[in-house]
């Protein structure tokens, strides 16, 4: 009995002492899949019409065509099947390479933008108006964005499902700031909508200035990469205009070298790249 009563009074001292340390509720954090990144890409890249199982079938369609096509001119299957893999990533890396340097323009493009929306709001002008006014007076490569939200809005007249719309075709961590900026001063008012404005446009150019120098530094560690991935696959393709050279490839042995060489290709082109990658602004409000 005595045990017990042991046992039930020193749970009890441990609850007490327990509840003098309140744990926070762990937040569930916001995964970013392969997919979302995609999305993230054909928005930014303009390619109008084509969605994520657009691509995914315009990826299968060119890796069949090309693992066809390498088994009518090699007859072996691990060859064609391995030319089939880059053939069928090349639509992804052509999209991807369009949206970085989309983005790599719109970094640049960002500060007048700024500039020409404080500019608007100084001279007396609404939000939703100084928006409209960039599809006007704004960067060429943005106009299209913003004359759609200007479309947006005076057709319903609704400001925050316009500005939702608009982030989701710009898909741009500088353009979900300036959205919720406006968003807030829309809501809640203030003076302080210019003095944010002019504070926004100084940094995005000075960090502008400061990742066009590091990425210039930084090419020539991206191209090696390329060039090390790109390298051993050109000499297979050398050797596939003689039939007797790829015979060796056709065995057991053969498979396990190609698999081995492809898995190390890319976990090294991955490693340069990871190695050599600039931090990338996240959508934090999207």
């Amino acid at each position: 009995m005595i045990p017990l009563v042991s046992t039930l009074l020193g749970l009890g001292v441990f609850c007490i002492y327990w509840s003098f340390w309140p744990q926070q509720a762990k937040r569930p954090k916001s995964k970013v899949t392969a997919v979302d990144r995609l999305r993230s890409d054909l928005a930014v890249s303009g390619m109008r019409g084509l969605n994520v199982s657009t691509l995914a079938l315009l990826c299968f369609g060119l890796a069949l065509f090309v693992f066809l096509l390498g088994m009518a001119l090699t007859q072996v299957a691990p060859v064609a099947f391995c030319f089939a893999l880059l053939a069928g990533y090349t639509p992804v890396a052509v999209l991807r390479s369009r949206a970085q340097r989309r983005r790599h323009g719109r970094r640049e493009l960002w500060p007048d933008a700024v500039d020409h929306i404080a500019s608007a709001v100084r001279a007396g002008l609404a939000l939703p108006e100084a928006l409209a006014q960039l599809s006007v007076r704004g960067p060429e490569e943005l106009r299209p964005a913003f004359a759609q939200f200007a479309h947006d809005y005076r057709t319903s007249g609704d400001f925050q499902t316009s500005l939702d719309d608009l982030k989701d075709r710009l898909a741009d961590p500088v353009a979900d700031r300036l959205v919720e900026s406006l968003r807030l001063a829309r809501e809640v008012g203030g003076t302080d909508l210019g003095r944010l404005l002019r504070t926004l446009s100084t940094f995005l150019r000075d960090d502008a200035r400061t990742r066009a120098e590091l990425e210039a530094r930084q090419s020539w560690t991206v191209n090696a990469a390329r060039l090390a991935l790109v390298a051993p696959w050109l000499v297979l393709l050398m050797l596939a205009t003689r039939g007797s050279s790829l015979e060796a490839y056709s065995s057991p042995t053969g498979v396990v070298i190609l698999v081995i060489g492809g898995l190390v290709s890319f976990a090294a082109y991955r490693i340069m790249r990871r190695i050599g990658r600039l931090p990338t602004e996240v959508r934090v409000m999207a």
